[in-house]
């Protein structure tokens, strides 16, 4: 089970992992050990969220998310399974921590009548002095 926070727990079942071997520099131990994590989420079979959270954690993923629905997270960091393991663990629960805070709707506003009038008399004296750099000196 991955816990995410006191009422919510993902099942073993939902999470699938392969180990795979991970890119860059290591010597021939990158070439023998496949020590990076590659963690499968099927976001629409989790019955643990609700479809509000599905839908911001759809969201979040971005390109991570398959045509299926499917959450996939690479961990590559460390160099053994056991701590990419665990990372990768802890960045789903994060992202799904995340897609548990409902954003705040804005509440759109309007510029009161001082505000504007403050605005355009501003305005003005810009312009005002844009104008006075536009005279020519007088060479009579």
């Amino acid at each position: 089970m991955l816990m995410i926070n006191d009422q919510i727990a993902i099942e073993d079942d939902l999470l699938q992992e392969r180990f795979i071997r991970a890119s860059g520099p290591g010597g021939q131990n990158v070439n023998k050990v496949s020590t990076a994590v590659e963690l499968r989420f099927d976001v629409d079979a989790c019955e643990a969220l609700n479809s509000r959270v599905r839908a911001r954690l759809k969201r979040l993923a971005g390109s991570r998310l398959t045509d299926e629905g499917i959450l996939v997270l690479r961990a590559e960091r460390f160099r053994t399974q056991e701590r990419n393991r665990a990372d990768a663990r802890e960045r789903l629960a994060a992202m799904i921590r995340k897609s548990l805070v409902e954003p705040k709707r804005r509440i759109p506003t309007k510029p009161s009548r001082a505000a504007k009038e403050r605005r355009l008399k501003a305005k003005t004296q810009r312009s005002g002095v844009k104008r006075l750099r536009q005279s020519k000196p007088d060479l009579s």
